[in-house]
């Protein structure tokens, strides 16, 4: 039987960390007989150049990075005799967002994005493993570190106010990744998630960023 150690050992061969576990109490869009789901994210330094190094992203075909979630987390789930899971796919799509949440490692942060106990606003999910087994895990963190934040940079960070307490313009953001003005954004990722304190902290390379927001602009 699998415990959270052995997950995290075979997730950190591959640079991927949990970001999160919980037995679930009611439906959640499962699958049947579920006990715990494991939620998993790239770690900070050292996930880039090891994803990079994939063949997928060799081989030139589209979509290398869920490729290589499909293949990498598709293959940790089998040997653990459990079902992997991918918030990409859709539509429809899984709530993802709503199983970060219910494992307490995560919440909604000021600015409606994602924010990570570890990650920041950096949180990024690649996938998820379902067991049917209940395993141990720790004790749930209390609450956000959006709560001690001292002054909740990420509120005034997008500098053409796109994303901010009143929501998301997609395109006000999108036109502003368009032009040379944006290149920050765009080469070193959204400059709201890099306000976040905890993001600081969590080591993400920009070229990572960078491939992501190429993604979001379609360029």
């Amino acid at each position: 039987m699998a415990d959270l150690q052995d997950i995290m050992e075979r997730s950190a061969a591959e640079r991927l960390d949990v970001f999160g576990a919980f037995h679930p109490g009611s439906a959640l869009d499962l699958p049947p007989r579920t006990q715990t789901l494991v939620l998993l994210g790239p770690t900070g330094p050292g996930f880039w150049p090891h994803v990079r190094g994939s063949p997928e992203f060799a081989d030139g075909q589209p979509d290398p990075m869920d490729r290589w979630s499909r293949r990498v987390i598709g293959r940790m789930a089998c040997a653990l005799g459990a079902k992997a899971l991918f918030p990409f796919g859709g539509p429809p799509y899984l709530p993802f967002l709503r199983w970060a949440v219910e494992s307490g490692q995560a919440w909604m942060s000021p600015v409606g994005l994602l924010v990570h106990e570890r990650a920041g606003l950096f949180a990024s999910l690649r996938g998820a493993i379902a067991l049917r087994e209940r395993i141990d895990l720790p004790a749930r963190k209390a609450s956000s570190p959006c709560e001690t934040c001292d002054g909740r940079p990420c509120l005034n960070a997008c500098p053409v106010g796109a994303l901010g307490a009143d929501g998301y313009d997609v395109p006000r953001c999108r036109d502003w990744l368009a032009q040379p003005a944006g290149a920050a954004c765009s080469d070193l990722g959204c400059a709201v998630r890099r306000a976040c304190p905890v993001s600081a902290r969590y080591g993400r390379e920009p070229a990572q960023s960078a491939f992501h927001m190429r993604a979001f602009t379609g360029a």
